[in-house]
C-alpha cells in the first residue's frame, strides 16, 4: 500500500465521547452520519479528495448505532462497520477496541515450520455456535497437538449460520458468533496457550444479502465473474481505494483481534492484471506491519492454479505469500484409499503421485492434467516444504460432498 499502513475506514472511536467517520463513497455527492441510538440525528460529513467523505463527530460513544445517509436519500450500514448487532440490514455500531485488556504482549506468534492447523468453523464447533464455546476446548485442541487453529470466516452473514462465505460485511465479527468481543477473548486464550490463530478471510467476492458496496462505488466489477457472483474491483477504474478498502481490513485483523495469520480463500477467483498485483501488494502491507509490531504474521493462499508464484519471493518475481494449500495433497491421498476417479480424482489414484506431491509441495508442475483437458502447474522450485499446506480433509472435501461423508467412513 502506498500510503501508511494504518486503518483509517469507519467508525475509530478517538475517546472524550468523539469519534470520527470515513467512508469511500465516489458516488455520493453527499454523505452524512445518521445517529440512530441513543439519540437520533444526523451530521453531513465533509468530502475529499477521491471520494472519501470523513469527519470527527462529537456526543458519540461505544455501542452508538448509525447509518451512513447517501444523498439524503438513502440509509446504508457502514462497509466497514465493526459490528452489526442488528444484522446485514440493520445499523452498523461504533466499538471501541482498546477497552479490550489483552494479555499476549509477549507473543511473537509461530513459524510456518511449527504450524499444525485445525481448521475450525465457530457454528458448528460447539452446541452453542460461539466463541467462548470454542475457548473451553482449547486445552483438548493441544492435547490433539495441534499448535494453531484456523477459523473459517467470521464476517458478518445474513441469519446465525452460514459457512462464512456470503459475509457482507468484511470488518464486522458475525454478531451470533459472539461478536468483537468474543474474539478478542478467544484469541487472547489461544495466545495464552501458546496456539496461533489464522483467520480466513474472503476478497473474491461477497455475498448477496445485505451486500450494499455498489452503492457507494465502483468496488465490483462487470469484466470479470467468479462462480459466486460478481468480480472484486482489483485492476480497473477507481481499483486503488477498492484494494485499500480490503488491504486495511487484513491490516484490522492483525491490529486489532492480534490474528497471527491470513487464509485467502480461492485466489484463483480474483482477478487482477496489474502490473502489481493486488495479492502481492497486500502481501508487502502484512508483512510490513507485522515487522512493526515484532511479530509474525503469515499470509496464506488457497489457490487452483499450482502455481508457485503465489510464495515466491517478490524478489524472484513471485507475490510473497507465506505458504499455500496443497490440494494435490488431499486428492492423491483420497483417490489412492478411496478409489474414487470422478472429477479432479480422475488426475490421481497412483501412489506415484502422492510421492510426487509429498516431494515437491503439489503433483501437477505443468504436465497435462486430463480432469482439465489441458496442462496444469508450474515447478515449485526452490520453495520450502513448510510453504505447502497439507491436509487428509478440510471443509470443501467434506461439505461439498451430496452425503458429506467423512474420509474416514468412506
Amino acid at each position: 500500500m502506498s500510503r501508511d499502513h494504518q486503518v483509517s475506514l469507519g467508525a475509530t472511536y478517538l475517546g472524550g465521547k468523539r469519534c470520527r467517520f470515513r467512508v469511500w463513497a465516489p458516488k455520493a455527492v453527499s454523505v452524512a452520519v445518521h445517529l440512530v441510538s441513543p439519540k437520533e440525528r444526523t451530521v453531513t460529513l465533509e468530502r475529499s479528495d477521491f471520494g472519501y467523505h470523513g469527519g470527527v463527530v462529537s456526543g458519540v460513544e461505544p455501542g452508538d448505532l448509525y447509518f451512513f445517509l447517501l444523498d439524503q436519500r438513502r440509509k446504508r450500514p457502514d462497509p466497514a462497520s465493526r459490528h452489526q448487532p442488528l444484522g446485514v440490514n440493520g445499523p452498523s455500531q461504533v466499538v471501541y477496541p482498546r477497552a479490550f485488556g489483552w494479555s499476549d504482549s509477549t507473543w511473537r506468534g509461530r513459524s510456518m515450520q511449527e504450524l499444525v492447523i485445525y481448521e475450525l468453523h465457530v457454528g458448528t464447533f460447539t452446541p452453542e455456535g460461539t466463541f467462548n464455546g470454542v475457548e473451553r476446548y482449547l486445552d483438548y485442541l493441544l492435547e490433539l497437538g495441534i499448535s494453531a487453529i484456523e477459523l473459517m470466516p467470521v464476517a458478518q452473514f445474513p441469519g446465525t449460520r452460514n459457512w462464512g462465505y456470503d459475509g457482507v460485511y468484511p470488518y464486522a465479527v458475525q454478531d451470533s458468533y459472539g461478536g468483537p468481543e468474543g474474539m478478542r477473548r478467544l484469541v487472547d486464550a489461544c495466545h495464552q496457550r501458546g496456539i496461533a490463530v489464522i483467520l480466513d478471510v474472503v476478497y473474491n467476492h461477497l455475498g448477496p444479502e445485505g451486500n450494499y458496496l455498489a452503492d457507494f462505488g465502483p468496488y465490483f466489477t462487470d469484466r470479470y465473474r467468479t462462480p459466486w457472483g460478481q468480480a472484486v474491483n482489483f485492476d480497473g477504474p477507481d481499483s486503488d481505494e477498492v484494494r485499500r478498502f480490503f488491504i486495511e481490513n487484513a491490516l484490522y485483523w492483525v491490529d486489532e483481534f492480534h490474528i497471527d495469520g491470513l487464509r485467502l480463500d480461492a485466489v484463483h477467483a480474483i482477478v487482477d492484471t496489474s502490473a502489481v498485483s493486488f495479492l502481492e501488494e497486500l502481501a508487502t502491507a502484512v508483512h510490513h506491519h507485522a515487522d512493526q509490531l515484532g511479530r509474525r504474521v503469515h499470509v496464506i493462499a488457497e489457490s487452483d492454479r499450482n502455481d508457485a508464484r503465489l510464495i515466491r519471493p517478490q524478489a524472484l518475481g513471485g507475490y510473497g505469500l507465506d505458504a499455500m494449500w496443497s490440494d494435490d495433497f488431499h486428492h492423491a491421498l483420497h483417490a489412492l484409499l478411496t478409489g474414487e476417479s470422478s472429477g479432479y480424482y480422475r488426475d490421481f489414484g497412483t501412489l506415484r503421485l502422492l510421492s510426487h506431491t509429498l516431494r515437491q509441495g503439489y503433483a501437477y508442475t505443468g504436465q497435462y492434467s486430463a480432469y482439465r483437458r489441458r496442462r496444469h502447474g508450474n515447478p515449485p522450485r526452490d520453495c520450502a516444504a513448510c510453504q505447502f499446506v497439507v491436509f487428509a480433509q478440510n471443509h470443501d472435501q467434506v461439505g461439498n460432498r451430496a452425503l458429506g461423508e467423512r474420509l474416514g467412513s468412506l
